[in-house]
């Protein structure tokens, strides 16, 4: 198993920035690829962007592309995602996810308000 904890999450004016972090422990040798989702109320979770931790490779959604970076520092087994010119809309909870073996591992989630 993995276990998945994120934080810096909090509340943030409209054009700001925020640093989600989350630290990965257990069986980690067996996750190549991490990902951050986010959801808000009544919708289904999005994956907004990803990471190879091997090929280093990156993928992000429309809805943030060049907005917002994933990165990863293996030696710490952490995933950052640094988000920046925050809208009201990037609101949601956001979770940080591990890919063990083609299933999702999740982390409890962290809220990110964005006020306007």
């Amino acid at each position: 198993q993995v276990q998945l904890a994120e934080s810096g999450g909090g509340l943030v004016q409209a054009g700001g920035s925020l640093r989600l972090s989350c630290a990965a422990s257990g069986r980690t040798f067996s996750v190549y690829v991490m990902g951050w989702f986010r959801q808000v109320p009544g919708k289904e979770r999005e994956l907004i962007a990803s990471i190879n931790r091997i090929s280093d490779r990156t993928s992000y959604a429309d809805s943030v592309k060049g907005r917002f970076t994933i990165s990863r520092d293996n030696a710490k087994n952490t995933v950052y995602l640094q988000m920046s010119s925050l809208k009201p809309e990037d609101t949601a909870v956001y979770y940080c996810a591990a890919d063990v073996q083609g299933i999702w591992s999740w982390g409890q989630g962290t809220q990110v308000t964005v006020s306007p």
